[in-house]
């Protein structure tokens, strides 16, 4: 029996003959396409570390390790040879529009039942149900009680899992006879045509032994990152179409012989189109052999110490706690650059807490980059704001950036194109350098599609999280589950948190846990500042502390009675007067922010007042913040006082001077965040008892932080911080209450209590099991939540969101209205491609993030336009109209007003 090259494996995107029938690429062509690809990503793509993990698991020397990986990922699609994918409706057609394949079912054969074509078992699937006897067949180790221990089930669940999802473990039964269960395979000639298309492979890349070893989670990880990635490669439209057969081509032995030639000869071409090669990390300078003896802080310690510590131990976690600053984000990446060099790592991963935090931060990560990084630096930003199309909206950022330190000049290598390969979400994380937020990680453990790929995109890289404590009990209980992963994958992880404490203490842990270490307490320095190592090989922890304190400062809290804004007002009059200083006004919602800067520029004409936003459009955010690094740099700026009116969004920017910070209340670690960017020896708080708070702040910890600072307290900075922290949870400050009031703050500690319990057990139900508890079964990483919904997951860092894209009317050449993303601009009007839809990039600009819970509210055309693009299924589309002079949406609920001051939302009564 010979290979039957009529067996289609690609078709989309290939075009047609001239007679009307659409071309095909033969399947084995498409496995040898993805074999040839496997071996360039081996060899160019993956660490040593990366390549050893595999070697070691298999026990087998990494030649051998590199041909498997080849093989596997060759034999990734083998369950296309199936009735329900070689016959589905959707199939290629002749000019007739009848399936080619059809014909199948009518030779001698390739007969089959109906209860075959109502088979909806995917070719996934298929390739994990059949390969796990045909790898038992040719000797893989098939021994042991439960079907997921052996090397055979292994790597069949393993290739059946490149869709992004594993499939449960298959029993002996099942495997057995798996047609009996799943007829769609195809007894037959179907059966035949699978073993030789598998015999074939085995030929062609010349596999003569099996591995005597097992599958590990790390080596899971890295080689599903390889198949997973070769088939994505291999499966570009543009290569395929270069390499298609002519008609009549029968895949003989020699045919196949020569088409892996060709097969290979384009794999590294493939790759190079990805943007992917070529980034890593320069060997870091050697610290001064005689420092001056007053240089023994923070970043000089770490300069000094983490190369030693990585020289004897190997990389691993660095963990830094200290007030927010230049100064511990400085000392983050240095520990960052000796770590990335010393694994040999192939990029970086920078997370924050939230969007506004990570566009901030990508001027400092790219002057990092050109220090640290040698080779193409391309760069994506990574949070929901820019999910949709990430290099165009790095793009964006950039522009709006011009006028700051980094250039947005043509031939920039870190900017990418916006038609990269890399510009799509699922691809975006294998980026050499992407900023973004912490819940890109967090996602890497939960059970949603591709979670494997995010592990593989970050087991090459360095990951630093700043301001790692910022996520809550949900956050926290994901963020270890992570670092156990991180541990075991050898992942260089930089944590930078504001105080010592116990959920430090616990990240710590789970690090030390993922390494193989012990189960004994680990505790980081409580002074601040600090920080610890962790040997990413066996756990063992290595507390540090600098020899220098950090130079001793005061923070002044006052806390006022008045109504709000006559207090703001009252506070700036004297900054008016003096015609200096710098101060930041913190407003608990974007509305309050947007009043407020209007009253402030009425009353107090002496002030340059700045207004930023979360609900301004993306555009008009990254200028906005572009132009604060400049008016509130820390040498002052230049020219008069000025205020900055804001939210809660940029608590976490670093860079910015204040000379002193007005907030309504908050929690206490937030009020010190804020605090933080208020500078010098003597830096002034004033917190505004009387104003609303952000509805994402617990209520227990806004009270009990009001209560402890009653009118006022003065702090000496950083010394008494981690104390006041642990404070603020004291449960003195109950006892210390009359009966009404200690009643009501035990409700509102209740309440939180339960809140976090019911957060950190959802986070434990929802979270993928540790690598010491996957028990040698992939489909524990892909197991199905009942409730499990995309908006789930934004609600690790708060409240869930959607964006909105604001439309202006605007008449056309001919006088026809068309709808234009910038008001009485027609060149920015919708563009449209493919059957009228739209493109998502040029939104990018343009999103606003609102709370999803009020465009749930709006009906009409804003919600049903564009459900029919998965791109745009958390996008809602606003069509304005002007009345009294203002651009306006109203809904059954709210009405949405928008201005170049952003987007106000009002609650109709």
């Amino acid at each position: 029996m010979s290979l039957d090259s009529r067996l289609w494996g690609k078709a989309a995107g290939l075009g047609s003959d001239a007679r009307g029938t659409a071309r095909t690429h033969p399947l084995v062509c498409h496995l040898l396409d993805t074999a040839a690809v496997a071996e360039v990503v081996w060899d160019e793509l993956l660490t040593g570390h990366q390549r050893g993990l595999v070697a070691a698991a298999l026990q087998v020397p990494e030649g051998q390790a590199r041909v498997l990986a080849a093989f596997w990922a060759g034999l990734h699609d083998i369950g296309k040879i199936s009735v329900p994918f070689q016959l589905h409706r959707g199939g290629p057609k002749d000019g007739e529009k009848k399936l080619l394949a059809r014909q199948l079912g009518g030779e001698p054969g390739y007969g089959f039942g109906a209860d075959a074509a109502r088979d909806g078992q995917s070719h996934e699937a298929a390739a994990h149900w059949w390969l796990v006897g045909m790898f038992k067949e040719i000797g893989y180790p098939s021994s042991g009680r439960r079907p997921q221990s052996r090397l055979s089930h292994a790597v069949a669940q393993l290739l059946g899992g490149h869709g992004g999802r594993f499939h449960p473990v298959l029993r002996d039964k099942d495997v057995r006879c798996p047609v009996a269960r799943h007829p769609g395979l195809g007894g037959g000639r179907w059966e035949e045509q699978r073993r030789i298309h598998f015999d074939e492979m085995r030929r062609v890349l010349g596999v003569t032994s099996h591995p005597p070893g097992r599958m590990t989670p790390g080596a899971a990880v890295v080689l599903t990152g390889v198949v997973t990635l070769s088939d994505w490669l291999a499966s570009m439209e543009e290569g395929i179409q270069a390499r298609l057969r002519e008609e009549g081509w029968a895949g003989t032995p020699d045919d196949l012989d020569s088409y892996w030639q060709v097969a290979r000869s384009a794999a590294p071409g493939l790759l190079q189109h990805t943007d992917l090669l070529g980034t890593g990390f320069a060997r870091p300078p050697d610290p001064d052999p005689d420092p001056d003896p007053g240089e023994g802080g923070l970043g000089a310690s770490v300069s000094r110490q983490v190369p030693d510590l990585v020289s004897a131990h190997g990389p691993g976690m660095v963990v830094v706690t200290a007030a927010p600053s230049r100064e511990r984000t400085q000392a983050a990446l240095r520990a960052a650059a000796v770590l990335g060099h010393a694994a040999d790592a192939r990029g970086l991963f920078y997370a924050l807490p939230t969007g506004s935090a990570a566009d901030s931060h990508m001027a400092q990560v790219h002057a990092f980059a050109g220090q640290a990084l040698t080779g193409p630096r391309r760069s994506l930003l990574l949070h929901s704001s820019s999910r949709m199309k990430p290099a165009e909206a790095a793009q964006q950022w950039a522009q709006a950036d011009a006028t700051g330190a980094v250039s947005a000049e043509p031939g920039e290598e870190w900017v990418l194109a916006a038609n990269s390969w890399l510009n799509s979400h699922h691809r975006a994380l294998l980026a050499p350098l992407g900023t973004g937020t912490v819940d890109e990680l967090l996602q890497a453990v939960l059970p949603v599609k591709f979670n494997v790929m995010r592990l593989f995109a970050f087991s090459g890289k360095v990951v630093v999280v700043d301001e790692a404590h910022a996520r809550g009990a949900w956050g926290h209980r994901l963020m270890l589950r992570f670092l156990e992963w991180a541990a075991a994958l050898r992942i260089p992880v930089v944590l930078a948190a504001a105080a010592a404490d116990r959920s430090v203490d616990a990240m710590l842990a789970a690090y030390r846990r993922g390494a193989g270490g012990g189960g004994e307490p680990v505790v980081q320095p409580r002074r601040s500042p600090g920080w610890s190592f962790v040997d990413a090989q066996g756990g063992a922890h290595l507390p540090q502390q600098p020899s220098v304190a950090a130079r001793a400062g005061t923070l002044a809290i006052e806390v006022v009675d008045g109504a709000p804004y006559g207090e703001i007002r009252a506070a700036l009059a004297s900054v008016a007067v003096s015609g200096r200083g710098r101060a930041a006004v913190y407003r608990s919602t974007p509305a309050e922010a947007i009043r407020t800067f209007r009253r402030l520029t009425e009353d107090l004409p002496g002030l340059e007042v700045i207004l930023v936003h979360e609900q301004m459009c993306n555009k008009d955010r990254w200028k906005r913040l572009a132009a604060c690094r400049t008016a509130f740099a820390p040498d002052g700026g230049g020219g008069g006082p000025r205020v900055l009116v804001t939210t809660s969004m940029l608590e976490h920017v670093r860079g910015l001077h204040f000379d002193h910070v007005i907030s309504g209340p908050a929690p206490l670690a937030e009020l010190l965040a804020r605090a933080g960017q208020s500078e010098g020896d003597r830096a002034r708080l004033v917190v505004l008892r009387a104003d609303g708070t952000s509805g994402r702040d617990d209520a227990a910890l806004v009270r009990r932080t009001l209560l402890l600072l009653g009118a006022g307290r003065t702090v000496s900075v950083p010394g008494e911080l981690p104390g006041l922290l642990d404070e603020v949870y004291a449960e003195e400050l109950v006892e210390g209450l009359a009966g009404p009031a200690a009643r009501e703050l035990q409700g509102l500690d209740n309440r939180r209590t339960v809140g976090e319990r019911r957060a950190g057990g959802t986070a434990g139900w929802l979270a993928v099991p540790g690598p010491g508890e996957l028990d040698g079964d992939l489909g524990l990483l892909s197991r199905d939540h009942p409730g499990l919904e995309p908006e789930l997951l934004s609600s690790v860092l708060g409240e869930e969101t959607a964006h909105v894209v604001c439309l202006y009317p605007c008449p056309d050449q001919h006088g026809n209205t068309v709808y234009v993303l910038e008001e009485g601009v027609l060149e920015h009007k919708l563009q449209r491609v493919d059957k009228g839809r739209v493109k998502p990039g040029q939104l990018v600009p343009y999103l606003i993030p609102v709370p999803k819970r009020i465009v749930e509210a709006v009906k009409g055309d804003a919600n049903t336009v564009w459900r029919g693009q998965a791109a745009l299924n958390n996008v809602l589309r606003l069509n304005l109209e002007l009345q009294d002079g203002k651009w306006v949406h109203t809904s059954s609920k709210y009405r949405f007003c928008m201005s170049e001051l952003g987007l106000d939302i009002d609650e109709l009564t």
